[in-house]
């Protein structure tokens, strides 16, 4: 292959880590950096990320990057066609256009803080907990931007005096990022795409735009928010100051929408991705499949302003990785999250403890976020091994709680003809862990594909950044999702079933909404 090549980048931005990439043409990265930042838990169920330490992190990453791939002998300077962003969905944060200094920490997805402003909202309006759900799909949530928006707007003077002077603006990671990189104070692009939109509760999912009776209804000032844009053009160029000036942005999307995007799922398919949390998605198609099961309803993606806009259905988990961390920081159990497998590899079961991950509460198909983590059937006899084998069925059992909500949304709306013939391609971090993998298929008991990259986010972008160079120049990406491993169901699946059947008895007889539990289970939440 030619050292002289075009290539394009993908700046993935995610809960716990900051990552660049360039790719060439084949699709094969040849320079990448990836940069962990601070996670703050300033209280019981609030985390919160520093929005200057993760813009310091995203600008190392793409000089190492670049570094790395001149070093390898690319000529990335004058081949970079352009870079892809994706980003951690739902965190929220505001700046001041005048300084462009945040007016608090990002407030993350998961964080919890807002179940008061959930509950209030719940009481006050006429369609309760789903009054928002016919037109911006989604139920009132703390894991929306909405209700975190709402707090900041309470509870932070700066945030206060801001709004009032016109010097606030609001934004996911994405719209902090683009307009950091675009110029900052000095004519910053104040945007966001689609499935960020979408993910704020504020979007009406068939206007494509913010709703004004939601923004109305809920307080919000609309002269804060971005400009909504789709998923592939060119937004606008890298501004001086940063190691690839000059360079346009060409595409952006939401994590978990650019891992469908990147698994090539087509109407009626669905991918899982096992990061700090597990997040399935259904592609419908150009239709609004409202889930009566407990599922989020959210754009997919649109790629290219007049092009016609892809919806999915979505089951959200939690707390997936992230409770591996909390073996490892937590409990100390591990000393980094590779271990684990070995360690619950010890065991052939969990001789009987079963986990409930509800760190911040529960999301799909629960949607309860007064949820509390719980462990039960712990004796003398258990070990960490087992522990830690109830963690990795913990995950497994929460992607099947929200693929049995989805496949009968599917067989419902005859996306699928019946349960069986549904399919499910994986990725992530997570899928690395064989043992994890194994127990996930024999647990769902359908077709599971394993995606040959973890990071399928990532590689999305040689498809949203370049769409009419794509046949052309990156041909490869058009069969990635032909290079992955079938996993098959073995007879174990009943074992799997059996336990998955007790897991579910476990959360509809207690839920772990803080109740005085008997001496068989042990509070885990924070």
């Amino acid at each position: 292959m030619s050292k002289e090549d075009v290539f394009i980048g993908s700046l993935d931005q995610g809960t716990t880590s900051t990552r660049f990439i360039i790719y060439d043409r084949h699709a094969h990265p040849v320079g990448s950096h990836q940069v962990e930042f601070t996670q703050f838990y300033p209280e019981a169920g609030w985390v919160e990320h520093d929005p200057m330490e993760i813009l310091e992190s995203v600008k190392v990453c793409m000089a190492k990057a670049l570094d790395k791939a001149t070093a390898n002998g690319h000529n990335v300077d004058s081949g970079l066609k352009g870079i892809g962003l994706t980003n951690q969905r739902e965190t929220t944060l505001l700046w001041s256009k005048s300084t462009g200094s945040p007016l608090y920490n990002a407030i993350v997805w998961m964080d919890a803080r807002t179940s008061s402003v959930c509950r209030k909202l719940e009481k006050e309006l006429s369609g309760g907990r789903t009054h928002f759900v016919e037109t911006c799909g989604l139920p009132i949530s703390t894991y929306f931007s909405a209700m975190k928006l709402i707090w900041l707007m309470e509870n932070v003077d700066t945030v206060k005096q801001a709004i009032k002077s016109g010097d606030a603006l609001f934004g996911t990671i994405d719209t902090w990022l683009i307009w950091n990189l675009t110029g900052g104070v000095k004519g910053g692009l104040h945007v966001t795409d689609l499935t960020n939109a979408s993910r704020t509760m504020l979007m009406n999912l068939k206007t494509l735009d913010w709703d004004q009776p939601t923004l109305k209804s809920l307080g919000i000032p609309p002269e804060i928010l971005p400009k909504i844009v789709s998923n592939s053009e060119v937004i606008g160029k890298i501004g001086q100051g940063w190691p690839l000036a000059g360079i346009p942005i060409s595409g952006c999307l939401g994590d978990q929408h650019a891992a469908m995007l990147g698994q090539a799922c087509r109407k009626g398919e669905a991918k899982s991705t096992y990061g700090t949390g597990a997040f399935i998605l259904l592609n419908t198609g150009e239709e609004i499949v409202q889930s009566k099961h407990g599922l989020l309803s959210t754009v997919a993606f649109k790629l290219g302003a007049k092009a016609p806009t892809n919806y999915a259905l979505e089951g959200s988990i939690a707390i997936a990785g992230a409770a591996v961390q909390w073996l490892r920081d937590g409990l100390c159990i591990i000393n980094s999250a590779s271990e684990i497998e070995e360690l619950a590899s010890q065991v052939e079961s969990t001789g009987g403890v079963y986990f409930v991950p509800a760190f911040n509460g529960l999301f799909a198909p629960w949607w309860r976020d007064d949820a509390r983590g719980v462990c039960v059937g712990i004796t003398r006899f258990t070990s960490k091994a087992h522990i830690a084998r109830a963690v990795l069925e913990s995950m497994c059992f929460q992607v099947k709680d929200v693929l049995d909500s989805m496949q009968k949304d599917a067989v419902e709306k005859g996306e699928v003809k019946n349960e069986k013939e549904f399919l499910l391609r994986v990725d992530g971090g997570a899928t690395v862990n064989n043992l994890l993998m194994k127990i996930q298929v024999c647990t769902l008991g359908i077709y599971t594909f394993l995606c040959s990259s973890s990071i399928m986010h990532s590689l999305s972008f040689i498809n949203i950044s370049f769409v009419d160079l794509l046949y052309h120049q990156f041909p490869s990406i058009f069969f990635l999702y032909l290079n992955c491993l079938f996993l098959i169901v073995s007879y174990v699946y009943c074992r799997y079933l059996t336990s998955f059947l007790v897991w579910v008895v476990l959360f509809n007889l207690k839920r772990c909404f803080h109740q005085n539990l008997s001496g068989a289970f042990v509070v885990l939440g924070t």
